[in-house]
């Protein structure tokens, strides 16, 4: 049997090119005609596999999210808080390019919603008001959309004499760009945790529970 002129495609191969078109220049950098290009094939061609670029990004932010663990609420609301925001930023993490259509919310995406629907039963279940269920699931995804969106340490210069004399408390400011993953990694642990502690206090005093 000859072998097609043309690569063959599938709507496997289109989701993990536009990602890696992303992941290299930006949503922005995204559209169909360099989709193409990238794929060996003619624009028109796409469209039998998938409608709208639109479409095709929210079949990958629905990829990314399902890597999303919720599992932990087994455990109880608050181990499941923690692993499900960790497992929440690792994913963002692995394509920061992605993190401004994830962060919009779920829309009509089905691993999002699942996981919002299965976080928000967890902690109505532990006997969250359903009220707080929300904020705290909001609060959440403040916490590792911002962690995930970019590095404050690698955000400043590694130029020392950049703040000699002028800027006196950042004397060792030029050391954080080459430990930006410690730094963040661990700034995000220190969030996390001063958010479940002051969860621990406002679950006592609406349930009389510790």
């Amino acid at each position: 049997m000859p072998r097609p002129s043309t690569p063959l495609l599938s709507r496997r191969r289109i989701r993990d090119t536009a990602l890696e078109l992303v992941d290299r220049e930006g949503l922005e950098g995204l559209s169909m005609r360099k989709l193409a290009a990238e794929l060996g094939v003619r624009a028109a061609s796409l469209y039998s596999h998938v409608a709208t670029k639109e479409d095709l990004l929210n079949e990958i932010a629905n990829e990314i999210m399902e890597r999303v663990d919720v599992s932990g609420f087994t455990q109880g609301w608050r181990p499941g808080l923690a692993s499900w925001a960790r497992s929440y930023r690792a994913a963002l993490a692995e394509h920061p390019n992605m993190v401004p259509l994830l962060s919009q919310g779920p829309g009509r995406r089905d691993a999002a919603l699942r996981r919002a629907d299965a976080v928000h039963g967890a902690l109505v279940g532990a006997g969250w008001p359903p009220r707080y269920a929300t904020m705290i699931g909001a609060s959440t995804k403040y916490l590792v959309v911002g962690a995930a969106m970019s590095s404050f340490a690698a955000g400043f210069s590694d130029d020392a004499q950049l703040y000699v004399d002028r800027y006196p408390h950042l004397g060792q400011a030029h050391l954080l760009r080459e430990h930006a993953q410690e730094v963040d990694q661990d700034s995000f642990e220190l969030a996390l945790s001063a958010l479940l502690t002051g969860l621990d206090t406002v679950y006592e005093a609406l349930t009389g529970q510790s």
